[in-house]
């Protein structure tokens, strides 16, 4: 089996992909050749915009498990992985102890050891309408992987573009993401995330905002990965299949 590496890579998604998807959401072509609003997706344009995030931790993921292959999949009912070690990415179907969820990358050789969600808010009026709702949805789906596998590393995305949010917005998501991505150790409290990520993007250049989060906060992209490592390692190293 793979060793498991020294580190994780950082999580890098792509510029130009998100290059890319800054002309969709600055443009009126919708999906389906449908015509939508500038500066804003639409519902499918959205959903499909946060696997941009998914595929950037799975492939940082993988490195991290020693090279393991990562096999997009599809949302479905199984829950099993389709080959014994590898990185899921594309919707793995987990029963929690509230209610089943899909989440959008996993790692479940023997249940689920790492998972990862991901959100976006796409115009400023849905981040005005929705973040809090989405903070909730945020500490829902920790809780339900927690209360049936305390173990499982629970990591979340949250991605906003930057001409969209507000200064106050910035603020209050930053603050409330620090504290709910503070899960340290297995008793700590299920609602909470071992890592959370908050991204802010521009649609222009796919470049991420330098100064929100701060370059010093554990949301900032940049600093998930050695959270994500740490809790990891401390639960699961030298054990099967990282067997020293």
């Amino acid at each position: 089996m793979p060793a498991l590496a020294d580190h994780m890579p950082t999580i890098v998604p792509s510029q130009a992909d998100l290059q890319a998807w800054g002309a969709i959401w600055l443009g009126t072509a919708g999906s389906n050749g449908a015509v939508k609003a500038a500066n804003c997706f639409d519902k499918k344009q959205g959903m499909d915009f946060g696997k941009v995030f998914d595929m950037a931790f799975g492939r940082a993921l993988a490195d991290m498990l020693g090279g393991i292959p990562v096999v997009e999949i599809t949302a479905g009912t199984s829950l099993l992985p389709p080959q014994p070690n590898c990185v899921e990415v594309g919707g793995a179907r987990i029963i929690g102890g509230i209610r089943p969820q899909n989440f959008d990358a996993a790692y479940r050789p023997d249940g689920p050891r790492v998972v990862l969600d991901s959100k976006t808010l796409n115009d400023a009026k849905s981040i005005g309408k929705n973040w809090q709702n989405m903070v909730n949805d945020v500490s829902t789906e920790s809780a339900t992987i927690h209360t049936r596998f305390p173990y499982c590393v629970t990591v979340l995305v949250v991605a906003v573009p930057r001409p969209a949010l507000m200064q106050k917005q910035a603020r209050d998501l930053v603050r409330t993401l620090e504290r709910l991505g503070s899960r340290n150790d297995v008793l700590d409290q299920d609602h909470l995330a071992e890592a959370i990520a908050f991204i802010v993007w521009d649609p222009v250049t796919g470049t991420l905002d330098p100064d929100v989060p701060g370059p010093d906060s554990p949301i900032r992209l940049e600093n998930v990965n050695t959270r994500i490592y740490d809790a990891y390692t401390k639960r699961y190293q030298g054990l099967p299949p990282h067997d020293d």
